[in-house]
C-alpha cells in the first residue's frame, strides 16, 4: 500500500465496475479509504452489446471491496440510485460515519444510452439505437448532469463547513464540443458535467480543491467488439483500447499533491 493519499478518503460513484472500480482500487493502493458506489442495471438484450458488458453492469461491488481489503486497504460498498436528488447527502454522511470526511470525489457514474435524431433502429456498432425522447434525455442528464452536479455541491459546502483546505474532483467524459452523433444525449450530459467541473475548479480553488476531467480512449470495459475495434483503425485520432486500469492511474494522479498544479482541465488519453 502506498502512503500518497494516507488519510484521505474518496467516493467513487459508478465503481462496481470498469473504469469506477478500477479507480477505486487505485485510489486504495495510494492509501485513501474509498466509499464504492453502484447502482445494478439490468440491460435489455442488445446484439452489439456483448452479454459480459450487461453482466457487469448487473453485479454488485463487493469483488471490488474484497480487493481492496485483502491488499490491506479500506473500503465500503453502497448501492445508490443517484437519480434520487437525496442521495448525495447520504453518501457523504455515510462516509463520514465510516471513513471519515471526503477530500476526492470521483464522478464516473453514468446512465449510459445510444440515442439519436435519426430513424436508424441502430448504430454504426450494431447496437440498437432508439431516437430521443423525454425518457432519453432524464436517463442521461438526471445522472451525468445534475448528479455530478449535486454530488459537487455536497462535497463544497461540507469542506467549507468543516474549513477544509484540501480536495480533489475528477469527472469522467465523453464526447466533445462538437456533439456525439448516435449518443447525443450522452454526449449532451457529459457535457453539462465538464462545465460544472470547470466552474468548480474555479470557485473551489481558495479551498484547496483541484477539479478536472478525464476524457477516456476507448477503454475495454466489457463493451469492445471487433466491430469497435475496426472502428478504432479507421479513425486516426483514436489510438489506443485502454484498459481500466490504466485509466484509473491517470485519475488517482490527479488525486495527488502531485498534481496540485493540474485544475481546470480536459484531460484527453489517446
Amino acid at each position: 500500500m502506498g502512503t500518497e493519499l494516507a488519510g484521505k478518503v474518496a467516493i467513487v460513484t459508478g465503481a462496481n465496475h470498469g473504469i469506477g472500480a478500477a479507480t477505486a482500487v487505485a485510489l486504495a493502493r495510494m492509501g485513501a479509504a474509498v466509499l464504492v458506489t453502484y447502482l445494478r442495471v439490468q440491460d435489455a438484450v442488445d446484439p452489439g452489446i456483448p452479454e459480459a458488458y450487461r453482466k457487469n453492469r448487473a453485479g454488485d461491488a463487493s469483488s471490488v471491496v474484497e480487493e481492496i481489503a485483502g491488499s490491506g486497504g479500506r473500503a465500503i460498498a453502497f448501492e445508490a440510485d443517484l437519480r434520487d436528488p437525496t442521495i448525495p447527502s447520504t453518501l457523504f454522511d455515510l462516509a463520514a460515519r465510516e471513513l471519515g470526511h471526503v477530500s476526492i470525489l470521483v464522478n464516473n457514474a453514468t446512465g449510459w444510452q445510444a440515442d439519436s435524431f435519426k430513424a436508424s433502429r441502430v448504430d454504426h456498432l450494431g447496437r440498437n439505437l432508439q431516437t430521443v425522447t423525454a425518457a432519453s434525455f432524464e436517463a442521461l442528464f438526471s445522472i451525468d448532469a445534475r448528479a455530478s452536479a449535486l454530488m459537487i455541491a455536497e462535497f463544497a459546502r461540507r469542506l467549507r463547513e468543516r474549513t477544509g483546505s484540501w480536495g480533489r474532483i475528477v469527472g469522467l467524459t465523453s464526447g466533445g464540443p462538437l456533439g456525439f452523433p448516435e449518443e447525443v444525449s450522452y454526449g449532451a450530459a457529459k457535457a453539462a458535467l465538464t462545465n460544472y467541473t470547470m466552474s468548480a475548479a474555479f470557485e473551489l480553488a481558495p479551498l484547496g480543491v483541484t477539479a478536472n476531467v478525464v476524457h477516456p480512449p476507448i477503454t475495454d470495459t466489457g463493451w469492445v467488439t471487433k466491430d469497435v475495434a475496426r472502428y478504432r483503425d479507421t479513425r486516426s485520432d483514436l489510438i489506443h483500447i485502454a484498459l481500466p486500469g490504466e485509466v484509473a492511474e491517470v485519475i488517482a494522479y490527479l488525486c495527488t499533491d502531485a498534481a496540485r498544479l493540474i485544475t481546470a482541465n480536459v484531460i484527453h488519453l489517446r
